[in-house]
């Protein structure tokens, strides 16, 4: 897929063998299973990303030595069929603490069949970080942004 050079928001989807349900459930309560823990703002190694599955939740990177960096905020939470997350990371790869300065990603996941899920990724309101924003489209679009994510995601439901 490729994003229009003023485009605000970026697509990726994926389409599982996995009931709904299950589509869901993987991606909420095993979310740090498949982000690449290269994608790390902490000091130290990641020990673990937990995802507080409840709307008022955080995403956030544990790290070895106890250290925490939360780094998006769940705005919805509706199993199983979608959830949406602030991204509060800066044009700089740093915490965004300027909450008018975010942008959202919405899942969605749709039953194609009983044992068929689509999942429908939207990273929208990128230009709401301000000056640089084109850089936060530019790796949440790449190969090693989104797509990355959700390719390990379809791993971990195929296995």
């Amino acid at each position: 897929m490729t994003t229009p050079a003023g485009a605000t928001s970026i697509r990726h989807e994926v389409v599982v063998e996995a009931p709904i349900e299950r589509a869901f459930s993987v991606f909420a309560h095993r979310f740090g299973s498949f982000k690449p823990r290269e994608h790390n703002m902490l000091s130290v190694e990641i020990a673990e990303t937990v995802f507080e599955p409840r709307k008022g939740g955080h995403i956030y990177d544990r790290g070895t030595d106890g250290s925490e960096c939360r780094w998006a905020r769940v705005l919805a939470y509706e199993p199983p069929d979608r959830v949406v997350i602030s991204w509060d990371i800066d044009p700089h790869w740093q915490i965004e603490t300027d909450l008018d300065k975010t942008s959202e990603v919405e899942v969605r996941f749709i039953a194609e069949t009983p044992d068929r899920t689509r999942v429908e990724l939207e990273h929208r309101n990128l230009d709401r970080h301000g000056a640089g924003w084109q850089a936060v489209r530019g790796g949440v679009d790449s190969e090693g942004g989104w797509p990355l994510y959700l390719r390990r995601f379809a791993d971990i439901l195929a296995a």
